[in-house]
């Protein structure tokens, strides 16, 4: 069906209508009718309730005759095929607009194993059909769970079930029905005519009750209840906070349908519950006695005022209306949002900038950023305001201050920076240092068409370039580190610019670059950025782990120990700050995640010159070490874990991808980094109250660079509570002169509450060492 147009950069919403009790099949006629009200699409039930008698009288009659001892209890019957008055389905012009419906009546986690092989033989027998008539997709009643006192125990099989009808077809997707919320009240019971209470006595344990959720309900859903409320004029409408829970979930990657259930029959088709018209009215004699002449023509002028009224005041589809009207008021995606589509959820590789050259689209991907040249631009304008207000001298023999951009790319940073210096009417001297031949030209190119020679260009690894020079030689635009500049020439930097972060800071060896040329700086130079600190928290992300565990069973042995570089959207934050308050709490308000420092790197001038290429590199002064605790207040599987940055460029003007202070500084919408992912090849679970230790590592042997993790979780006699295992958790860092070198996360014994801590289950080691960052 064609819905309404969509806006540009807006979400789709796909709504269906869904009748649970709908026996009439779908014609084209109703279909023509359901596109006229602007529904989607609709639902089938893929049997007819003939179909439901002849299993429930096959159940009936094979139970009683196991209680009589007619039969022995060691074969199910076997359901016959189907027959044309068992389905109203046929493959048609149509199927591909509806959504099978497979029986809800099935039991498909009964302890009793008649009523489970009854009901399997219903599931492949629908699924079968359906899959034959071109149905994309079936809805399947979600497991029971409660039976007696035994609770989930039918879970296990329900999931062989389901495992079995996915064989069946390659092209129908089965969608599984479950509630947000699991009441054992509401435990399927009320379905007319369903095959739970035909499990025998003796395979159902008897006891209380269980209010234990065994899905695991995400706690943050509690307060949901997917209902309708009437408005001031009587028409349904949700609460703000389902609104709002709707407009988030339409921005996911794949948004998911709407389907309006039982809100009522599509305007001139037929109810499933209305009575058809008596055949013979005139033999009838309970039948009102029709209306003479005149009569008959006051109550048709009456009825066809009537009729008009209720048209005028009434909507046929109150609920569908407030679906579209909610539809025309969603908000607009972000600039993040529009810039990421399509790659929500999707693993990418971290870059090599120092082993590999960059191809010219990778360049204008990231120089799509505004934000972040923007705050750059910013940082270098200060740093030359306060450079020239406290009157120091700059570096160049002509008194200029010494701007130099290493790791150049295409230059716009060097944009910025003449764009800069020229807005707050400071004069400069401009390097360019790029190792990229390729990008080179280019710079080259805009050095002569667009900054009219006002750049001096070198084409150098950063490591290994000896600095600025007065009278540099005549092939100073294709300068290689090789060519040797007279000792009495070469003179300091004033500031130093790049940009060679990572989604992780220091993953792209930011740290190792900058430590080799910091020696450059005058005694008061300044490094743009000048510090940058690694974030971590632990994250569900089934997603992500199918992902990587389908790559690995694609032959890709190393794809659970590869960080990857992913926009983070269908994962859930384990470790939550707990709140203040719950009276104080908004509904709906999206619970912080706790996101802690790992460590930190500072780059400051520095007398120490670095060993000469050809010497053997030692960087263990770059290698880095975290212990970190993070509450955990309620259980799930930790899949991986996710890692930000925070910067500071310059003073008061930072960069930061931390979702706890991205917009607070101005960076809400910046598109150059995603978080990064480190994975765990076998997802750890963490019950309720327990404590998440991670430990991570970041090491060298001289050749490249790579990360190391593992995370433990802990139980404590106690249980103590969220709020005080968070603050008995917080880390203490220990900084050098490079900045802090360690995070290792301390607390008193007492402040973790009474009782030993005891080890609850252990990851395995990660380590990303075959696909390290070669240096």
């Amino acid at each position: 069906m064609e819905s309404t147009a969509p806006a540009e950069g807006l979400p789709v919403y796909y709504v269906g209508q869904h009748e649970s009790k709908r026996q009439l099949p779908i014609s084209q006629d109703v279909l023509r009718r359901a596109q006229d009200c602007i529904y989607d699409m609709l639902t089938t039930p893929i049997t007819t309730p003939l179909f439901h008698s002849r299993v429930l009288a096959l159940l009936s009659n094979h139970l009683s005759d196991l209680k009589n001892g007619l039969q022995e209890d060691v074969a199910t019957p076997t359901l016959p095929t189907l027959t044309p008055t068992d389905t109203p389905l046929t493959p048609g012009d149509i199927i591909s607009q509806l959504v099978g419906v497979a029986s809800p009546w099935i039991d498909l986690s009964s302890p009793d194993p008649i009523v489970y092989n009854i009901s399997r033989q219903v599931l492949e027998l629908e699924v079968s059909y359906a899959a034959f008539c071109g149905l994309g997709n079936v809805v399947i009643p979600g497991p029971r769970l409660q039976y007696g006192s035994s609770h989930g125990e039918g879970v296990a099989q329900y999931a062989f079930a389901i495992q079995e009808a996915l064989a069946l077809s390659n092209y129908t997707q089965l969608l599984i029905h479950l509630p947000m919320i699991y009441h054992p009240d509401q435990n399927g019971e009320d379905v007319e005519g369903s095959l739970s209470p035909f499990a025998r006595p003796e395979y159902v344990e008897e006891g209380v009750t269980s209010k234990h959720d065994f899905l695991g309900t995400w706690d943050a859903w509690h307060i949901i209840r997917t209902t309708f409320l009437p408005n001031l004029q009587g028409e349904p409408i949700l609460t703000k906070v389902h609104e709002a829970l709707i407009h988030r979930y339409m921005r996911l990657r794949t948004p998911p349908w709407i389907l309006l259930c039982d809100i009522g029959p599509i305007p001139g088709v037929q109810s499933a519950d209305a009575k058809p018209p008596a055949t013979d009215r005139l033999n009838d004699e309970t039948a009102t006695p029709l209306p003479i002449p005149a009569e008959a023509s006051h109550l048709h002028h009456q009825q066809q005022k009537e009729n008009h009224n209720s048209k005028k005041d009434r909507d046929p589809t109150p609920h569908l209306s407030y679906i579209r009207n909610l539809q025309s008021r969603r908000p607009l995606l972000s600039i993040l949002e529009s810039y990421a589509s399509g790659f929500q959820d999707y693993l990418q590789g971290p870059l090599q900038p120092l082993a590999d050259n960059l191809e010219s689209m990778t360049y204008e991907v990231f120089e799509k950023d505004p934000i972040k040249y923007n705050l750059y631009e910013a940082a270098i304008r200060k740093a030359l305001i306060d450079w020239a207000r406290n009157g120091k001298p700059g570096s160049s023999p002509s008194g200029e201050i010494v701007v130099a951009v290493v790791g150049a790319g295409r230059g716009p940073l060097v944009t910025r920076a003449l764009k800069g210096a020229k807005d707050v009417g400071v004069k400069i001297e401009l390097w360019a240092v790029e190792k990229n031949p390729n990008a080179f030209v280019h710079l080259q190119r805009r050095n002569e068409m667009e900054w009219r020679g006002q750049v001096q260009l070198i084409r150098s690894d950063m490591r290994t370039w000896t600095g600025p020079s007065l009278s540099p030689s005549p092939t100073s635009q294709t300068h290689q580190h090789h060519h040797k500049q007279h000792q009495n020439t070469e003179y300091k930097l004033d500031i130093l610019v790049s940009e060679l972060l990572g989604s992780f800071a220091d993953n792209e060896l930011s740290p190792e670059c900058l430590s080799s040329i910091t020696h450059l700086l005058s005694p008061c130079g300044i490094s743009i950025p000048t510090s940058y600190t690694s974030y971590l928290t632990p994250i569900a992300a089934p997603k992500l782990h199918a992902d990587i565990a389908a790559r690995a069973a694609n032959g890709d042995a190393m794809a659970a120990n590869t960080p990857s570089v992913v926009m983070l959207q269908a994962i859930d934050y384990l470790s939550i700050s707990p709140s203040s308050s719950p009276s104080e709490k908004p509904l709906m308000e999206v619970e912080q995640p706790v996101v802690k420092e790992a460590w930190s790197f500072t780059h400051r001038p520095t007398t120490t010159t670095p060993p000469p290429q050809t010497s053997k590199l030692n960087n263990k002064h770059n290698e880095r070490r975290a212990r970190l605790q993070f509450p955990i207040p309620h259980r799930g599987a930790v899949h991986g874990l996710a890692g930000y940055f925070e910067a500071v460029l310059y003073d008061d003007i930072h960069l930061s991808t931390n979702p706890l202070s991205m917009k607070e500084k101005g960076c809400g919408d910046m598109m150059s980094w995603f978080p990064i992912y480190f994975p765990l090849k076998t997802p750890l679970y963490v019950p309720d109250r327990s404590e998440l230790s991670l430990t991570m590592r970041r090491v060298t042997d001289n050749r490249k660079v790579w990360y190391e993790w593992m995370v433990e979780a802990y139980l404590s006699s106690s249980s103590p509570s969220p709020a005080t295992t968070a603050a008995a958790s917080a880390s203490r860092s220990d900084g050098d002169g490079d900045g802090k070198r360690d995070s290792i996360a301390k607390g008193k014994g007492n402040e973790r509450g009474k009782g030993k801590r005891v080890r609850g289950g252990v990851s395995e080691v990660g380590t990303s060492r075959e696909r390290g960052c070669m240096m």
